[in-house]
């Protein structure tokens, strides 16, 4: 019977304990417009409560609701119409919010939950914190025409200076974002690490093989993540099964691209723990996008002791901890020639990179934890 998720929480437990201890009448309200687990966003936050929960003195997520069919009042996100920004249920978040008596909001994107999450936090005089974690003008940049693209960009772009110039701090996981923020009004930015959901800390770990028989991938597919990359060198790599796990708009184009190879497989949409057998059954993940704010299958690959080859755009590299159990991809370096020079490393190359992955990974987590707590306590003792 593996640990509980609270004991892997940080190696250092002493460390944290002394946080929590200061962070005890935390109470925390987050505000998102992605549904958990959808993407990137969505993940991280289910992570991130999975882990404060116990640590502070109460914390909700007002979010959409899964739901089948399509909400009468939503409209599609940029480059995947299964994510829709939708309008939220005002009565049922009001009396949650009532509840919940946060003295913190953490708003969390730029769309009809973010707002209500500062209007919120301003008519209960609360201490308001916002977070930047996906450049949606860029995204609309790769979708939309440029006169839907123009009239969205100028929404967004107003709707985040609100919340910048709002917010007692903006939060960010690619230092890259900083000038962005700062630009929008930001009065301090605060670099924030990635928590890792306990499931992949918990499993026992799998030795990797000696040799790379499995690659694999786990996302959107979408046009930011690059997979038809992924298509090409499979073709340049026969003996090497490929598998690429995840959904979105591109999976039938992908699939009908990769009908001929023989050695790609697609899975459809991962629960979690399929994703750790993916990782388990593989040597390497790979992440080629196009743009990427961080990475968090990435990091999650790491903790499973599998090493990822990343593009260099990613705000994963930005943490020099994880250098150990990273490759990068240089911008415009062909996929093809990357995994080239590193099939070409030792076993022994394999078993150490494995294992300062699993470890950096491990440490990133807790460093993640701690910072958070840490801001959130400051913004209490600020307010």
């Amino acid at each position: 019977m593996p640990p509980p998720a609270s004991s892997l929480i940080s190696a250092d437990t002493e460390k944290l304990t002394a946080v929590a201890t200061q962070a005890a009448d935390l109470r925390v309200a987050f505000f998102s417009d992605s549904l958990p687990e959808r993407n990137g966003t969505g993940a991280y936050y289910h992570d991130l409560i999975g882990q404060l929960a116990p640590l502070v003195g109460a914390t909700e997520i007002f979010q959409p609701k899964p739901r089948k069919g399509r909400p009468i009042l939503s409209l599609p996100m940029p480059g995947d119409p299964l994510q829709r920004l939708v309008a939220p249920n005002i009565w049922r978040i009001r009396r949650g919010f009532r509840d919940l008596r946060p003295n913190i909001v953490v708003s969390i994107t730029p769309g009809p939950f973010g707002l209500l999450g500062l209007y919120h936090a301003r008519r209960h005089g609360v201490c308001f914190i916002s977070a930047f974690h996906t450049d949606f003008e860029k995204l609309a940049r790769l979708y939309w025409r440029p006169f839907n693209r123009a009239i969205v960009n100028g929404i967004l772009r107003n709707i985040n200076r609100l919340l910048c110039h709002q917010s007692r701090t903006v939060l960010i996981n690619n230092s890259d974002l900083r000038k962005d923020v700062v630009a929008l009004g930001a009065p301090s930015v605060e670099v924030m690490g990635t928590p890792i959901q306990p499931i992949f800390l918990e499993r026992p770990i799998q030795a990797p093989q000696k040799t790379v028989g499995q690659i694999c991938f786990a996302g959107r597919l979408a046009a930011e993540k690059n997979v038809d990359q992924i298509i090409v060198a499979a073709r340049n790599f026969p003996n090497i099964k490929f598998v690429i796990g995840g959904d979105g708009p591109l999976r039938k184009k992908l699939e009908t691209e990769a009908a001929s190879i023989g050695n790609v497989r697609f899975t459809g949409w991962l629960s979690r723990d399929a994703l750790v057998d993916l990782l388990d059954s593989s040597s390497l993940l790979l992440l080629p996008s196009k743009m990427e704010t961080f990475g968090s299958v990435a990091l999650e690959a790491m903790a499973r002791g599998r090493p990822a080859l990343v593009s260099a755009n990613a705000g994963i590299h930005d943490w020099p901890l994880l250098k150990a159990g990273l490759f990068k991809l240089e911008q415009d370096q062909p996929l093809t020639d990357a995994l080239s020079a590193i099939l070409k490393l030792p076993a022994d190359t394999w078993q150490r990179k494995g294992r300062d992955a699993r470890k950096a990974a491990e440490q990133l987590n807790d460093e993640t934890i701690t910072q958070w707590i840490s801001v959130l306590g400051s913004c209490v003792e600020t307010k």
